[in-house]
């Protein structure tokens, strides 16, 4: 009887050992997107999407010249480092009063982006969502991140390519918008999957803003010029030609401005 126990235990101990090794190499080498997910909602409802680590060629080719400007070039490679989650939409109305408690936009609609917020009013929405949410993991993105995400892979004009005529599936701009913001989310996303980054609404950076700031701006993770005034903005508005919603176009705001076509999409980190 006791040869016959020792017979089975062996072989059972053997295939636990086996078991637990597999299990400890799945936890030692998986790779740390692995347990992230894909997308993220916070507590009112505002959607993120995971955008991984990497290189991009950030600013204009030399061969835009006829629409592009100085402070575009020259074009240079730029890392991210580490992945975060970007907002799948521009912060609409009712997230913003979720938050703040009173609707200041010019183009009322909950589902509208929510504009005519200075850049000191954003900063005091993700005080405020950050103290709701819990820890610091709410910011505006900066210039390198914007454009890293919303070319998604891509080295053209427009992550769609460089016919300008397509912009009318992507972006609310002077040619479709109607002088007004739409509802976000109407119109077909970039490839990573985020909505409106043309047009709508004009999107508040964290970044001072500098014309000059790719000429010294470090390769890894560029914060932005340690001095200024203005504020950078991104992906250009109901308001602009097809020109300004260009994927490396670059413009500024004094950050006490509150207009209608000023508005912002959010950052969370990862950790």
């Amino acid at each position: 009887m006791e040869k016959t126990v020792g017979y089975f235990l062996y072989p059972t101990m053997f295939l636990i050992l086996v078991v637990g090794l597999i299990f400890s190499h799945d936890r030692l080498f998986a790779s740390p997107m692995s347990s992230t997910p894909r997308e993220f909602t916070n507590s009112i409802g505002m959607e993120f999407v995971l955008i991984p680590a990497g290189s991009f060629l950030m600013g204009a080719d030399k061969s835009w010249e006829e629409e592009a400007t100085r402070e575009e070039m020259p074009q240079h490679r730029v890392t991210i480092s580490k992945p975060f989650y970007m907002g799948k939409y521009e912060v609409t109305q009712e997230q913003w009063v979720a938050i703040m408690g009173k609707n200041p936009s010019r183009f009322e609609n909950p589902k509208n982006p929510v504009e005519s917020v200075s850049w000191p009013d954003v900063q005091e929405f993700i005080d405020r969502l950050n103290a709701r949410e819990g820890g610091k993991h709410y910011r505006l993105p900066t210039e390198a991140e914007w454009e890293y995400a919303v070319r998604a892979g891509t080295t053209t004009k427009y992550f769609f390519g460089n016919n300008k005529e397509l912009l009318d599936q992507y972006g609310w701009y002077a040619k479709n918008s109607g002088n007004r913001t739409h509802p976000v989310g109407q119109l077909k996303p970039n490839p990573w999957g985020l909505y409106d980054v043309y047009g709508n609404v004009w999107e508040w950076l964290q970044d001072l803003y500098d014309e000059n700031y790719y000429q010294y701006s470090p390769d890894i993770d560029p914060p932005g010029p340690s001095e200024g005034i203005n504020r950078a903005v991104r992906g250009g508005g109901w308001n602009v030609i097809a020109r300004f919603c260009r994927s490396a176009n670059r413009d500024w705001y004094a950050p006490d401005n509150r207009l209608g076509r000023l508005g912002f999409r959010l950052v969370r980190t990862t950790e």
